[in-house]
């Protein structure tokens, strides 16, 4: 069995397991796991923070995003470059003003409202999105490679210090032996809404 086809079980099974969680369970669990990212030092000392707006039946980040505004974070987000296959990355300041349903259904921000950000060397606290991860760090995407490319890009433009790596994910996402490539980037921290796990990443110097 190829890497690829196991990555693509272990998707396939845990996008499964995750959309029998309720509306109400997600919610709940979403809200706990909120609590303890807002909770880590990481963020707390953070001046710039990468997010992202969830989807579907992932963890709901809306919340813990709104916070990091309300905390007077400078707050980055996502927008997929379909000419490029990459995401740029933009300000955001009023997520009612400044958003709208991008590529896939996403809330993504509008270019022509929001400071689009060339150079990510003030970026302290990243929360990335994920299907499953592992106790070791370990991060399984949806196989675009969309944030292993923007990590690439960060992890080139700060030599010195690089920003904290951060998953929020259901305690269903954990999973052990998930396979790993060149290009995959590791996790500092998985918070699920029963723990906080300190992994040991590849992109985490300094801090």
């Amino acid at each position: 069995m190829t890497i690829q086809v196991m990555k693509q079980s272990i998707r396939q099974r845990i996008i499964a397991e995750r959309e029998q969680l309720t509306a109400a369970e997600r919610a709940c669990l979403s809200h706990a796991i909120s609590e303890r990212i807002a909770n880590l030092n990481a963020y707390r000392t953070a001046n710039t923070v990468l997010a992202y707006m969830s989807f579907g039946a992932e963890f709901s980040t809306e919340k813990w995003v709104q916070q990091a505004l309300c905390d007077d974070k400078c707050l980055l987000l996502p927008k997929v470059n379909r000419a490029t296959k990459e995401l740029d990355i933009y300000r955001v300041t009023n997520l009612q003003h400044d958003l709208a349903p991008g590529q896939w259904g996403i809330r993504e921000p509008l270019a022509e409202r929001c400071a689009r950000m060339d150079t990510l060397k003030e970026v302290d606290f990243i929360l990335l999105p994920g299907v499953a991860f592992g106790r070791n760090g370990a991060r399984l995407g949806y196989g675009g490679g969309f944030y292993d490319k923007l990590l690439a890009r960060i992890k080139a433009a700060n030599q010195s210090c690089r920003p904290a790596l951060i998953a929020g994910a259901f305690a269903i996402q954990l999973v052990e032996g998930i396979p790993q490539e060149a290009t995959d980037h590791k996790v500092e921290w998985v918070v699920t809404e029963n723990e906080t796990i300190q992994c040991v990443s590849d992109m985490h110097i300094g801090r």
